[in-house]
């Protein structure tokens, strides 16, 4: 399994996890297994630069926290998106699709 280069995964773990949060409210272990499944295991996020990004998050308003319970019944914060951060996820989502296909045209044989 080829996982991305930590230096890219600094630039795009809050547009992952805000797009994540977008399906639904959960709990970090739950954000970081949602993105591993759909990425293929191709992108994992650490403990560390997980909560740090939802903390970071949670700081810019861009996601609330509420205590729940987790699926095996532990207590856990479960985050959810604000309107605030649903008009960043948009933006965010526009600029890395435009950069995909930039880079993608560069990488593309002529």
């Amino acid at each position: 399994m080829h996982r991305a280069p930590p230096e890219l995964l600094q630039g795009t773990v809050d547009v992952l996890i805000l797009r994540t949060l977008a399906w639904s409210p959960m709990h970090g272990y739950a954000v970081s297994r949602w993105i591993a499944q759909r990425s293929s295991g191709a992108l994992a996020i650490d403990g560390a630069a997980l909560y740090q990004a939802l903390h970071r998050l949670e700081r810019q308003k861009l996601v609330d926290v509420e205590w729940g319970a987790s699926e095996n019944n532990r207590r856990a914060k479960f985050y959810s998106l604000t309107s605030a951060g649903r008009t960043r996820l948009r933006a965010d989502t526009a600029t890395w699709r435009s950069y995909a296909a930039a880079v993608a045209g560069v990488l593309s044989p002529t």
